[in-house]
C-alpha cells in the first residue's frame, strides 16, 4: 500500500497533481494522446468556444459573472444581461481566454509550469485571485466544467478516429477533466461549511469509501 502525505496534498501543487494522476491513471501516453490530436483539434476550438459561450448566456446564473469588469479588459461594460451577447466586446474577451485554455491544454507540455497554470484556472474564477466581484459559485463551475468534457468528447467522436485511438483519446481526455476540475475545487474548500458531527442515532451517510 503506498503511503500518501495528506497535508502536503493541500500545499503543493505538484504533489498533488502527481498523486491525482497516478491514482486516476492519467499516464505519459495519454498527454502523447492529448498532444498528438492538436493539430486536428485547435482548428475546431473557435466553434467550441462559440458553442460554450452560447449555453453560458442563456442562463442568467452564468451570464451575470460577465457583468463585473474582467482583469485586463479595458473596453465599454455590458449595460445588464440584455447587452450579453456573443458579440459584446467583455464576452469577446473572455472568448479569447477560453480560446487559450483549450489550445492550452492541447498542446502544452504537462511539467510544474501546466500545474501552476491549471491551479490559477480554478482560483481566477474566486475572490481569492484580487477582484472580490468575481466570485463565480462552485455549482456554477461544475456546470462549465462538465459542459467543456462533454464538448471535447462530442469533438473527438466527430473526428472519426480508428475506434482504438478514439476511446483511448476520450479516455484521456475525461482524466484531464477531473484534474482540472480538482485544481478548481481546491479554491472552494476554505468557503465549505465543516460537517456537522453525527448523533449516534443518526445513520451514517452512504460513501464510496465504507
Amino acid at each position: 500500500m503506498k503511503s500518501v502525505d495528506e497535508a502536503r496534498l493541500e500545499s503543493d501543487l505538484q504533489y498533488r497533481y502527481d498523486y491525482l494522476a497516478e491514482f486516476i491513471g492519467f499516464t505519459e501516453d495519454d498527454v502523447r494522446r492529448i498532444h498528438g490530436l492538436a493539430a486536428r483539434l485547435t482548428p475546431r476550438i473557435p466553434a467550441m468556444v462559440d458553442g460554450t459561450y452560447r449555453q453560458l448566456l442563456s442562463f442568467d446564473a452564468t451570464a451575470r459573472h460577465f457583468l463585473p469588469r474582467q482583469f485586463g479588459f479595458e473596453g465599454q461594460l455590458p449595460d445588464g444581461l440584455a447587452a450579453l451577447g456573443q458579440d459584446a466586446e467583455q464576452i469577446q474577451f473572455r472568448k479569447e481566454h477560453l480560446r487559450r485554455y483549450l489550445q492550452a491544454l492541447v498542446g502544452n507540455p504537462y511539467d510544474a509550469r501546466m500545474v501552476k497554470y491549471l491551479n490559477v484556472v480554478g482560483k481566477m474564477h474566486t475572490p481569492q485571485s484580487g477582484n472580490k466581484q468575481i466570485d463565480v459559485p462552485l455549482v456554477q463551475m461544475n456546470a462549465l466544467m462538465g459542459l467543456l468534457s462533454d464538448t471535447l468528447t462530442e469533438t473527438i467522436f466527430d473526428l472519426e478516429l480508428d475506434k482504438n485511438e478514439e476511446r483511448s483519446t476520450v479516455r484521456a481526455f475525461q482524466k484531464l477533466m477531473w484534474i482540472q476540475n480538482d485544481f478548481i475545487n481546491r479554491h472552494y474548500q476554505s468557503a465549505s461549511p465543516q460537517p456537522t458531527p453525527s448523533s449516534p442515532d443518526t445513520p451514517p451517510a452512504a460513501s464510496a469509501w465504507r
